[in-house]
């Protein structure tokens, strides 16, 4: 039998390249079709067949990571740099989760952690994954058990409790890293209560990787971090140019890099390829939709289930998301990294994220965008199980009316579980929201 770590290696040097270039050429091969004359999209971006086969690699390596290299489950916001800098292979259960969603198959997963108690309140990615790990089953194939669970509340506090769920049902150690929550900028002693516990994630890391960290290691998956974040954010501030290159729903997919694959020489030079795509379309007037009118904000998580549906409404009013809070958010942090001072500079980052900040901050942000990115009217996604996200946005309505000048619409949903939403009764909502810019 062809060793564990063999087969991880082939797959991950040889197999997944050679399945890829086959894919490839499969595509070349195939006639170009164009979109359809009656589409109120521009051309689709090609970079979407390299994010594709980017997250393809990622899912297929990690079906032969475990038992060959360290695995750890991390949350979005959780400070992986310091994982990759021991060799771990990082599996995103939100992510893996926002996957299931795209397929719809969070009602037969949440239906499962439902049986057994977990209320359908709870935030849907979470009980996604816990029902994707009680009936082990998965889009992705299979995903690596994992030696380690790593969990940071700069999101939510929701997260750890999802994780202990975790920990207990697996039987693998959870590591929390806690971020006290920021009102105006965290205290230095605030910071330091949070590098301190980041040292002793390094602690713990190299005990259950068997790998001491090497501190030019450390500096150089830093340094790329940094500059994946930078990079990721000049994608998204070619949206600043009318018409946009492209859409803020195209922004929620082609996020997934910066963060399963964050401080790697993969994500960057996946954002290196798209950030030339969108210069060359910004010189050539091509937009995300073929003809813009109206640009919209977007706060809140997106509804993964109905993206092509709600998209496809707003583009054929001439409507363009051309900016969320969301993807921004994973640009907007990343600026306070320091490359040449990763743990200090990491507890700034990780604790400044939109979720761990008060609404002034938040309004404050989102102002600035609306100005930035010369948007008309805003859509904030009261999102029915991402409770932290969703509070403070009728006083954001109303304060953006007042600050930036722009109306908005409050729309109930949920971004995972759609069956805590209506689409004809979103679809008469926003028809209604656009028909009052006429």
């Amino acid at each position: 039998m062809i060793p564990r770590r063999v087969q991880y290696e082939l797959i991950k040097h040889v197999g997944g390249p050679l399945l890829m270039e086959l894919q490839g050429l499969s595509k070349r091969l195939r006639p170009r079709r164009g979109p359809r004359p009656d589409s109120p999209f521009g051309p689709p971006l090609e970079s979407i067949g390299k994010l594709k086969d980017l997250m393809t690699r990622h899912y297929l390596e990690g079906r032969y990571a475990d038992g060959a290299v360290p695995v750890a489950w991390v949350t979005s916001g959780f400070p992986v740099e310091l994982l990759r800098t021991l060799g771990f292979h990082s599996v995103y259960p939100e992510n893996h989760a926002a996957l299931c969603g795209v397929q719809r198959l969070t009602p037969e997963y949440s239906a499962a952690a439902e049986r057994l108690g977990y209320s359908r309140s709870l935030c849907s990615y979470a009980r996604t994954d816990i029902g994707a790990v009680l009936l082990d089953k998965t889009p992705a194939g299979r995903l690596p058990r994992p030696d380690l669970l790593a969990c940071c509340t700069n999101i939510c506090q929701t997260v750890l409790y999802w994780y202990r769920c975790l920990a207990d049902h697996l039987k693998v150690p959870l590591v929390l890293i806690d971020t006290p929550f920021v009102y105006g900028d965290s205290a230095a002693h605030h910071q330091q209560y949070v590098a301190d516990q980041l040292e002793e994630l390094l602690s713990t890391a190299e005990r259950i990787s068997g790998r001491r960290v090497e501190p030019e290691k450390l500096l150089e998956v830093a340094r790329l971090s940094y500059e994946g974040t930078l990079l990721w954010g000049e994608c998204l501030a070619e949206s600043t140019h009318r018409p946009a290159p492209w859409t803020g729903f195209d922004g929620f997919f082609h996020i997934a890099p910066i963060v399963t694959l964050r401080g790697s020489t993969e994500c960057n030079a996946y954002y290196r390829h798209l950030l030339d795509e969108l210069r060359y379309r910004v010189k050539r007037g091509i937009g995300g939709i073929k003809e813009e009118r109206y640009r919209l904000l977007w706060d809140n998580l997106p509804i993964w289930f109905n993206v092509r549906e709600m998209s496809t409404l707003l583009a054929e009013s001439r409507f363009n998301i051309v900016v969320t809070t969301y993807t921004n958010a994973w640009a907007e942090a990343g600026k306070r990294m320091d490359p040449t001072d990763p743990i200090n500079s990491a507890a700034r980052s990780y604790t400044h994220v939109i979720l761990n900040e008060d609404l002034d901050r938040r309004l404050d942000l989102m102002s600035r965008l609306a100005r930035d990115y010369q948007v008309d009217g805003a859509l904030l996604h009261s999102d029915r199980s991402c409770k932290p996200y969703s509070i403070g946005q009728v006083d954001l309505r109303d304060k953006l009316a007042e600050r930036a000048g722009i109306k908005s619409l409050l729309l109930e949903a949920d971004h995972n579980d759609p069956r805590a939403y209506s689409t004809e009764q979103g679809n008469t909502r926003i028809q209604a929201f656009m028909e009052s810019f006429v």
